[in-house]
């Protein structure tokens, strides 16, 4: 065991989280290595390897499922494929952003010539406007131009995401207690997963996770179905629902889980009718509503991400 490294360990070294690092192991870029004998995720150096490339690519701008096709491929080709495609998206970005900052600077003059106030100046500069309009949403290859992109960007940013009041019930949900990293829940996970497949209602999701910010710890609730006895062992808690903002992020990017979770608060106190209410026995969950196969597909799963919130 001398040559593994414990997950936490290449979490701290390579500064990124655990969860991310699950994520990608989920998305079979990376393995880990676990026995009986110990309970966390191991990695050996060919997944510290396989992981600084990932690392690499990823500040690349390179897309997981890019990382995907490289990886499963023979040689060098696919990367350098990856590459030079990402290399042509860049020629794309940056001869459109010219002609853009030419029809701008070309606007720009003619606003200073133009009067505001004249009917005539005012139709001249609303069709200049439309060409930068057109300009912006130009497709190469069936996907939307950089700008337009660069755009979209920008408002998300300056946005607060797109929030949805949900209301969950009242109910007893198993516990795995509180653990200081994902390795100490796979217990927990194993029993729910089995115990999932099994239920009759398939239609809403029943695990929710929380940070324990007293104990520092990671906790991991399963909604139990009504009549249900077996918990597997784990503590019942009872659950007093109500109500939750909650809004999409996507799993295993930190800083736009970061981003949203800021974002659904901002909306809440913007609202005037709701308020927070993250209380000791209130918290903020998580969830991932994302299947494997359609996270497979687009390359990312997304985490819902669910803030308590009550009427003001």
């Amino acid at each position: 065991m001398s040559d593994l490294i414990k997950i936490r360990d290449i979490s701290l070294k390579y500064d990124v989280s655990a969860r991310t690092l699950r994520y990608y192991e989920d998305m079979g870029l990376i393995k880990s290595i676990r026995n009986d004998e110990y309970a966390y995720r191991m990695y050996d150096e060919n997944a510290i390897k396989r992981l600084e490339q990932i690392l690499i690519l990823r500040k690349l701008n390179i897309s997981v499922k890019d990382i995907q096709h490289i990886f499963d491929a023979k040689g060098s080709e696919a990367v350098l494929e990856v590459l030079s495609k990402k290399v042509d998206d860049i020629d794309d970005e940056v001869a459109l952003l010219h002609e853009l900052k030419a029809v701008m600077l070309e606007f720009i003059e003619q606003i200073k010539r133009f009067d505001f106030h004249k009917d005539s100046d005012i139709k001249q500069l609303y069709e200049k406007a439309k060409e930068i309009e057109q300009l912006a949403n130009v497709e190469y290859q069936g996907n939307p131009s950089p700008v337009l992109k660069l755009m979209d960007v920008s408002a998300r940013l300056k946005k607060a995401p797109d929030v949805r009041i949900v209301e969950l019930p009242a109910c007893n949900m198993a516990s795995s207690g509180c653990h200081k990293d994902f390795e100490g829940l796979q217990t927990f996970d194993a029993w729910w997963s089995e115990v999932d497949k099994h239920r009759r209602d398939k239609f809403f999701p029943r695990d929710f996770m929380w940070f324990d910010a007293e104990h520092h710890g990671l906790v991991w609730y399963y909604a139990m179905e009504e009549g249900a006895s077996d918990t597997g062992g784990f503590e019942l808690v009872s659950f007093e629902g109500g109500l939750f903002a909650a809004a999409v992020s996507k799993d295993g990017d930190d800083e736009d889980g970061q981003r949203v979770h800021e974002g659904v608060k901002s909306w809440v106190e913007d609202t005037g009718y709701f308020a927070l209410d993250e209380t000791s026995h209130r918290h903020t969950m998580f969830h991932v509503i994302t299947s494997p196969v359609a996270g497979k597909a687009m390359g990312y799963s997304q985490l819902e991400i669910y803030v308590p919130i009550k009427l003001k």
